[in-house]
């Protein structure tokens, strides 16, 4: 009972000094943290990553090239996983594959990957304690998404690598590129209902979080994959890729809650929905 006591005081006094941290753990334990991140991973390995492929069967040969280089840069492949890439690639643009793909398919593909759109425009509503928007509104805005996210992986490369300046200045732009994006992204799938100075500290943590993930897994991902296709194959690069996107996805919901309660606690920034 005495410890019962102390914690529900010390709750009490955290509650009272920092309401930020309260309204924050609050706000990502109501928005199911874990799970949404989970299921936002699932809808990118799922729908999106199909989407990419799909594109890559119609695309220019320079396209899939870019493409390729993009996927390299992102996870930092070498070795077995780059061959395993390349081999899929390369095959992409064959004849056969775009007759059994087809435009229907693509079509298919990128109304199927709305899904990975609609879960990232729930978990935005769910950090601003918003309603869903309804789907007239909103529907157009998932496809506009989808394609500028696949145009973002496609351009990985060039940016990572600063248009060729390096590592140092590629970060810096990443990091840009990114708080851009995900500044975007946030006022998109939210149908314009939150200004846009509100959203940028989501956008900055967002940005900044997955930066740091993405110098990262130049270390980790090449020998975990290597390791996860020696012993279990192609599922144990299932298995790894999807983990990789689980932390990434909770990196960037975390960050877009924490970055709302921020915006609503932060003086003189306006919280009402935009006129």
């Amino acid at each position: 009972m005495a410890w019962t006591t102390r914690i529900q005081r010390l709750r009490a006094r955290t509650e009272e000094r920092f309401p930020v941290v309260t309204e924050v753990t609050s706000r990502l334990v109501g928005a199911n943290l874990l799970d949404s991140a989970t299921r936002l991973a699932a809808q990118a390995f799922l729908a999106a990553v199909p989407l990419l492929f799909a594109v890559a069967a119609f695309a220019p040969a320079s396209v899939r090239d870019q493409l390729r280089d993009s996927l390299r840069a992102v996870f930092g492949l070498s070795g077995r996983s780059d061959a395993e890439l390349r081999q899929v690639l390369d095959h992409s643009g064959e004849e056969e594959l775009r007759e059994t793909t087809g435009a229907v398919g693509v079509v298919v593909a990128l109304v199927s990957a709305t899904s990975f759109s609609r879960v990232m425009a729930r978990v935005c509503e769910r950090a601003w304690l918003l309603p869903r928007a309804g789907t007239r509104i909103a529907a157009w805005r998932w496809v506009v998404w989808l394609l500028v996210m696949v145009g973002v992986v496609i351009l990985q490369d060039p940016i990572r690598s600063g248009f060729g300046a390096g590592l140092w200045l590629g970060t810096v732009v990443l990091f840009l590129v990114s708080t851009g994006v995900w500044l975007w992204t946030q006022h998109l799938l939210l149908a314009g209902r939150i200004p846009w100075l509100p959203l940028l500290p989501g956008a900055l943590l967002a940005a900044g979080s997955s930066t740091v993930l993405a110098l990262t897994a130049r270390l980790y991902v090449p020998n975990a994959l290597d390791r996860a296709l020696a012993e279990y194959g192609s599922l144990g690069l299932v298995l790894t890729v999807l983990s990789w996107l689980i932390v990434v996805c909770v990196a960037v919901t975390c960050s877009v809650i924490v970055g709302a309660v921020l915006a609503e606690e932060w003086p003189g920034l306006p919280r009402g929905p935009e006129e």
